[in-house]
């Protein structure tokens, strides 16, 4: 599959990681309750990089 495909598509898997993002980002507390500090921020992390790629598609999807 190519890159630059549909901007729909892209628009959707955007909102996609967006939403896995924030079901990571509300879920890290969990860790950080349970003494496990270590997995909290490596989870936070990964948040990050989704919310990132997410809104980089987004962006994508918009500009065509």
């Amino acid at each position: 599959m190519a890159l630059g495909g549909d901007p729909r598509r892209q628009r959707l898997v955007g909102l996609l990681v967006l939403g896995i993002a924030v079901v990571l980002l509300v879920s890290t507390p969990t860790w950080f309750a349970s003494d496990r500090q270590v997995i909290g921020f490596a989870q936070l992390g990964v948040a990050a990089l989704f919310a990132a790629v997410g809104v980089l598609l987004l962006r994508r999807a918009r500009a065509r």
